[in-house]
């Protein structure tokens, strides 16, 4: 009695430690395969060169940084000048010196126009690509504290170095004709993406998941398979194993859509546009989300089959109509002169050996598929329902093959 009190409690530690540890888990590979993979990386960050709200903050911090700027007053002073020694009457050098204003906001719209060509065009993309990727450094440097690059982070301050795009506008005007752009000092050229304090804790939490690598995923599955295997009614075990971690998956997916409305609610004035700081937030946490709503659905679906093996009333009343459908397609097939042969007999004869043997293999697919999604969970359970009403056909036609033969 004793040593089954200790298995309980030990199955009911393992099991709600195991649903603790799911969500970190998630995030662990969403370090080492977002943050640390410069491929998965770049594929995250590249849609983000033509998002409206990221292309109208470049275009503004480019059109800042170039600040072409023309003295006005003095150009049309000096160009009255010469045309009054030139016998233009004082009105029409007066009328001359007026147009300054819309001298300045000439060039100013010039510089507007080849920044807004500029980020709307596929040179743009290839600029934010290439930078992200040769910094790639700096994006574990914003997570481990660790590199530097175009992404730099300072005192929780997340920022984009536009260098090379200001520099390419710049040129881009002195082709177009506003030659005072090739006067244009070096300045800062820093966009701020966002800014957050909590960002030093965030430094230390992912240098810690760092440390506990790819390995805290399998530490979870062990765990959790000890403790539906010391559990009493193991199916059951599995059931509250895959629905805990359903819920604790769903509840951090939750977390983070409040984390991010309390985020967006609270920019500092650093950030130039929420709209950019919303678009960058999303991109980057897109693979997380994506990860937890499969393993919110897959705790779900195994939930489901475990239900569907036990004992329950609904179970059963599905289990007997699939056989039953299956033996009148076995008859059908038989007055149809279709017989399966030793194939039939045997499969009924190892029919649930065969089962655990495709639900092995399509779990192994599983552990080896590069980043499943909903849709991978989804595909591998009509794939095995497929095989599952596949062998119940091919058993129940070696039934009556048996049957007949008894006869």
């Amino acid at each position: 009695m004793t040593n089954r009190i200790v298995r309980k409690v030990a199955s009911a530690v393992l099991i709600v430690l195991a649903c603790i540890l799911v969500p970190v888990s998630v995030l662990t590979v969403w370090v080492h395969d977002i943050a640390l993979d410069t491929d998965r990386y770049v594929a995250t960050v590249k849609p983000l060169a033509s998002d409206p709200a990221i292309e109208e903050a470049a275009h503004n911090r480019i059109v800042q940084a170039v600040d072409v700027r023309v003295d006005g007053k003095r150009a049309t002073a000096e160009l009255a000048a010469w045309l009054q020694s030139q016998g233009l009457p004082p009105t029409a050098a007066q009328a001359v010196r007026g147009l300054a204003p819309q001298l300045d906001a000439a060039v100013t719209g010039a510089a507007d126009k080849v920044a807004t060509r500029f980020v709307q065009s596929d040179r743009f993309e290839k600029v934010w690509t290439s930078a992200n990727r040769d910094a790639h450094a700096a994006v574990v440097h914003a997570l481990t504290g660790k590199g530097r690059g175009a992404l730099g982070v300072d005192e929780g301050t997340v920022t984009l170095n536009v260098g090379t795009a200001v520099d390419r506008v710049r040129q881009e005007l002195v082709d177009a004709g506003v030659t005072p752009a090739s006067h244009i000092p070096d300045v800062d050229k820093q966009m701020v993406l966002f800014k957050s304090d909590q960002l030093k804790r965030a430094q230390g939490a992912a240098h810690a998941l760092d440390v506990i690598g790819t390995w805290l995923p399998v530490l979870t599955v062990l765990l959790a398979a000890a403790g539906v295997l010391l559990a009493h009614r193991r199916r059951r075990a599995l059931m509250k194993t895959a629905l805990g971690a359903a819920a604790a998956a769903l509840i951090v997916a939750i977390g983070l859509v409040v984390a991010r409305r309390y985020y967006l609610d609270h920019l500092p004035p650093q950030v130039q546009s929420e709209a950019a700081a919303a678009a960058v937030f999303d991109h980057l946490l897109h693979f997380l989300r994506v990860t937890l709503r499969t393993v919110i659905v897959l705790g779900v679906v195994v939930a489901l089959g475990a239900y569907f093996v036990g004992p329950g009333r609904g179970a059963r009343a599905v289990r007997g109509t699939s056989e039953r459908t299956a033996d009148s397609v076995a008859r059908w097939a038989d007055t149809h002169d279709i017989r399966t042969g030793r194939v039939g007999t045997w499969t009924a004869d190892n029919r649930r050996w065969l089962t655990i043997g495709v639900l092995l293999v399509l779990a192994l697919l599983f552990a080896l598929w590069n980043h499943p999604t909903v849709l991978t969970v989804l595909l591998l359970v009509l794939i095995f329902l497929a095989v599952l009403a596949l062998i119940a056909l091919v058993a129940a036609t070696g039934r009556r093959t048996r049957a007949a033969g008894t006869a």
